[in-house]
């Protein structure tokens, strides 16, 4: 790179950051100003200055948080997904969505909120886990037709509103390389087609976007490559090949900012050397994940900063500050620029414990979250700069730590031994064809049964009874009386549409794993630990931070009473080991394996008391099975050896005319379907219909034999799907799995639907699936 192609004023990288931060605002106000335009009870311009109001806020913030210099701060804001933004700024609209650009080639909120939530004509894009968080984005669709142009320059935008509040951001993009390898073939591209191939092709939009952020006066711009970290479909020297090729035309780019290219969750491995002979003056590593690059690979960094991601942004447990010290010294000492940084972005965690005064003061302690990472980054480039300055903060973080391990209920003597007590029996059940035969002289089900996946719409009427029983305003006899009304009422409801297997609807739940927490030894939940999971969607995870058992039945009740107003079927639903863990901050003191264990072993007693109250069918729920996949295929093998079997631990101890069913959603099915024949559950319900039912190729492919439910109805999307849409799933379906397999359902739950569309759309489920039935008698 020559000194012309240079940025005007180098500007040495910021000594402390993190490489993003809490984006839903800290009492959720994106969401609501986000949902209250889609409501049309808000203009644009409103929701426009809800954000404005967000990112200041967000800026106040880190600065007094200590992230003071030019550029520590990311720009990192979206309104919905950051690929999605940045297929936007790019102009990656598939065809099957007609023109969303205005008259001056832009594409503004309402073409971009398209995108995400599709339109009455159109699916939205689909949707999946990025990487192995519980995020999920939107997956962009590349063809050779796609035409790309600087369609949004929101980035541009967003620094300059930075700017003139007096500060200097760091623009944010994702990179060209994981761009293009998280996006999917279009519709209408040749089968063998590879997105990747159109590198090129991207490349002078992205040229075009650095140039506009240089002339707005941005020093810095982060671009995020952490496909780089995972091993993907696409070969490792391909990916290398085209690291070289995007960052060699982007450091030519006249004017432009310094780059930072961060690659979070995990390693760069093999792609080490390649990105160190880039042109980007900073790369972010993860070192939480990752390991201390050797002396040699450092020394392929000369001239770049390294900014060390010695602070975890993926989870919530205090930083050993002692341990990313010595991680410090080993790069200074082998001659490196370094800087400190997070893992990963801290949008992963909540925003400030301090909030969480309701949890006991010594757990508190043992945490941090978004605000308190940025102050243990403050504190480590302290001690780059003075290690005494640091001395009694790494103290005073050591002592916390080694509380942690004599604290009562983090290990119990009475759980450690019923998991060391555990046999081969405890693991299995008889063969298939033996529990087929059983259940099917037991529940006596039509062809193409259909069910749905377990929750109902939460209605106003039902979040206020919760919120009225937490405030002391209701009894409990009161609320128990109001949810089993709204059982009844969704119970009447599958009734009069004609389902076969039916839900209670889990109104007495507030969410599916945070419900468990409360009733589970070892647990804690938070009040405002809110956690964006897609969009506008948040959670709450709740925190394992002790040896977990059941002290009571927790579902039965519910599960009975429901049962008792049926002759149908009635599911028991409970949530899954992997899930628990996947979606809840979990224990870093012991391997995950065992802690699966024990959440296992406590279902496995609830799932015991169901089949003892008469509940016949009983679907455990792993919807992240493939979220904690690691990203590195060599160590793929033994977390799916150790999550089947937690699965089949819990569900194993059932007798053979009790039918487990388990459910997973956006979990790229095909990618571990080996794992999920392995779970050996009766039937399967899994996401289709958002990816128009790739999966059954899968399921063919594979020669899948017990029941599977691809679903039909996609309920991230506020769209109603015609009766003669979800025939045309159907057909698809029954043409690649035989139809005796065969199962109806939504992808997933209703929770967060409204009554009027999700009655519409499960009419049109059931009347079509009598459609199908009619056409599989009529060629039997």
């Amino acid at each position: 790179m020559t000194s012309s192609t240079l940025p005007p004023a180098r500007k040495a990288f910021p000594t402390a950051t993190i490489l993003g931060y809490p984006r839903i605002g800290r009492r959720r106000e994106l969401k609501k100003a986000v949902e209250a335009y889609w409501a049309g009870k808000s203009s644009a311009a409103e929701l426009e200055a809800a954000a404005e109001g967000i990112q200041l806020a967000t800026l106040r913030r880190l600065t007094e948080l200590g992230l003071t210099e030019p550029s520590a701060i990311p720009g990192t804001f979206s309104y919905y997904d950051q690929v999605l933004d940045t297929a936007v700024a790019l102009g990656a609209v598939p065809a099957r969505f007609g023109e969303l650009h205005d008259a001056e080639g832009r594409l503004g909120l309402d073409a971009y909120f398209t995108l995400a939530r599709g339109n009455a004509e159109q699916q939205p894009l689909e949707m999946t886990k990025w990487f192995d968080t519980n995020y999920h984005y939107l997956v962009p669709e590349i063809g050779p037709e796609t035409s790309f142009s600087l369609s949004s320059e929101r980035v541009v935008d967003e620094f300059r509103f930075a700017k003139a509040n007096g500060v200097v951001t760091r623009p944010y993009l994702v990179g060209p390389v994981t761009f293009l390898l998280l996006s999917k073939p279009s519709d209408g591209a040749p089968a063998d087609f590879d997105p990747l191939t159109r590198l090129e092709d991207v490349l002078p939009v992205y040229a075009e976007l650095l140039a506009r952020l240089g002339e707005a006066g941005a020093e810095w711009v982060q671009l995020d490559e952490p496909a780089l970290v995972a091993d993907l479909d696409t070969p490792a020297l391909e990916v290398s090949d085209a690291v070289e090729r995007a960052y060699a035309a982007l450091a030519s780019v006249a004017g432009r900012p310094q780059i930072l290219l961060s690659a979070p969750y995990g390693g760069l491995g093999a792609q080490t050397a390649v990105v160190a002979a880039t042109g980007v003056e900073a790369v972010a590593l993860d070192l939480f994940k990752g390991a201390v690059p050797s002396a040699e690979e450092l020394g392929a960094f000369a001239g770049k900063t390294l900014v060390a991601g010695v602070v975890d942004g993926h989870n919530i447990w205090r930083n050993d500050l002692a341990a990313s010290a010595a991680k410090l010294d080993a790069l200074r000492a082998a001659g490196a620029t370094v800087a400190v940084g997070t893992s990963t972005s801290a949008f992963h965690v909540p925003h400030d414990v301090e909030e969480e005064t309701q949890l006991d003061a010594q757990l508190r302690s043992w945490l941090a979250f978004a605000d308190q990472k940025v102050a243990e980054v403050a504190t480590l480039a302290s001690y780059l700069a003075d290690p005494a300055s640091a001395q009694a903060a790494i103290d005073e973080a050591s002592r916390v730590i080694a509380s942690r391990a004599e604290a009562p209920g983090v290990r119990r003597t009475e759980v450690r031994e019923r998991t060391a007590a555990l046999t081969d029996a405890d693991f299995s059940r008889s063969d298939y064809a033996v529990r087929a035969a059983a259940q099917d002289a037991e529940l006596n089900l039509p062809a193409l049964p259909t069910t749905t996946i377990g929750s109902f719409p939460q209605t106003a009427e039902v979040r206020g009874a919760r919120a009225r029983l937490n405030k002391g305003a209701i009894d409990a006899a009161e609320y128990e009386r109001l949810m089993k009304d709204e059982i009844k009422r969704v119970v009447d409801l599958q009734e009069e549409l004609g389902f076969d297997v039916l839900v209670h609807g889990e109104p007495e739940r507030n969410d599916m794993v945070q419900y468990f927490a409360e009733n589970l030894d070892g647990f804690d939940v938070t009040v405002h630990g809110w956690v964006q999971s897609y969009g506008s969607r948040c959670t709450r995870p709740s925190i394992l931070w002790g040896d977990v058992s059941r002290p009571a039945p927790i579902t039965v009740p519910w599960a009975e009473y429901a049962q008792s107003l049926t002759e149908k079927p009635m599911k028991g639903m409970l949530t899954g080991p992997v899930t628990i863990l996947a979606w809840s901050f979990v224990r870093d003191d012991q391997p995950l394996a065992e802690t699966a264990n024990q959440v296992a072993l406590a279902l496995r007693d609830e799932i015991s008391d169901l089949e003892s109250a008469g509940i016949k069918v009983i679907q455990v729920d792993e919807p992240a099975l493939r979220e904690l996949l690691p990203l590195r295929r060599a160590d793929q093998p033994a977390y799916l050896d150790w999550s089947v079997k937690s699965f089949r631990l819990a569900t194993s101890g059932v007798v053979d005319a009790t039918q487990i069913h388990t459910h997973l959603c956006y979990s790229e099915f095909g990618v571990i379907i080996d794992a999920i024949d392995g779970l050996d559950a009766d039937v399967t319900s899994i996401e289709a219909a958002r990816s128009r039912m790739e999966v059954v190729h899968d399921l063919e492919s594979h020669g899948f034999g017990r029941g599977v439910g691809p679903g039909v109805y996609d309920i991230h999307s506020p769209r109603v799907p015609s009766q003669g849409e979800i025939e045309e799933l159907l057909k698809t379906a029954v043409a690649h799995v035989p139809s005796r397999q065969l199962w109806v359902n939504p992808d997933c739950g209703l929770k967060t639907r409204g009554y009027v569309e999700t009655e519409e759309s499960l009419r049109n489920l059931v009347e079509a699936t009598k459609a199908a039935r009619e056409v599989i008698s009529a060629n039997a």
